[in-house]
């Protein structure tokens, strides 16, 4: 996985609440067991007109905003446990998805998939939507590190599990981080043999 570490971007308005796994991906799209390939059909229903040309008042399709964050309504990754609606937010480019609020199970699986879901208070995420819907290449900075989201002056910090901060910030999925540790689990085995 790509390291989250800090992003700054632009940021893609969805102001929408209840935003559930089968509105990000299509059931019709979960036949792929690999996670490359679902960006194309993120949101699709909302995207595409059913001759598949782009439906204009679309944000995904208006060239004015665009950015590895995504900003949505509250309750955020409802629905289904489908890991795709993760993989499809990945795989098209999203690094960060701001809400006031996000599913259990849709924030475990984007943090197991090197999306990083940022929690800010519902007034916080009101002034951010209104500030990037009316100006457009509004700069949003994510800072993982000290786990903190600004734009325009305004800060929030948010919580994230430590574990899967330290796997975010070094591009670590599970296996990865056990690897990572391989010489301290080595050395708890054997004394644990001595024992």
């Amino acid at each position: 996985m790509e390291k989250v570490v800090k992003v700054l971007s632009r940021a893609v308005p969805l102001p929408h609440e209840d935003i559930d796994t089968d509105q990000i991906i299509p059931a019709r799209f979960l036949k792929a067991t690999s996670r490359e390939g679902f960006g194309e059909n993120l949101f699709r229903d909302w995207r595409y007109n059913s001759d598949n040309s782009p439906k204009a008042n679309f944000v995904l399709n208006d060239t004015a905003y665009e950015g590895s964050i995504l900003v949505a309504g509250k309750n955020f990754g409802c629905g289904s446990s489908r890991e795709h609606a993760a993989w499809a937010l990945y795989d098209y480019g999203f690094r960060v998805v701001v809400s006031s609020f996000f599913a259990d199970i849709f924030k475990g699986n984007a943090l197991n998939n090197g999306l990083l879901p940022v929690q800010v208070s519902e007034g916080f995420l009101e002034e951010l939507m209104e500030t990037i819907i009316l100006i457009p290449g509004t700069k949003v900075e994510v800072d993982l590190v000290n786990q903190s989201i600004s734009f325009n002056g305004f800060i929030e910090s948010f919580e994230v599990n430590p574990y899967k901060k330290e796997c975010l910030i070094n591009g670590y999925d599970d296996i990865d981080y056990l690897v990572s540790i391989k010489n301290e689990i080595e050395a708890f085995e054997k004394q644990a043999i001595t024992i």
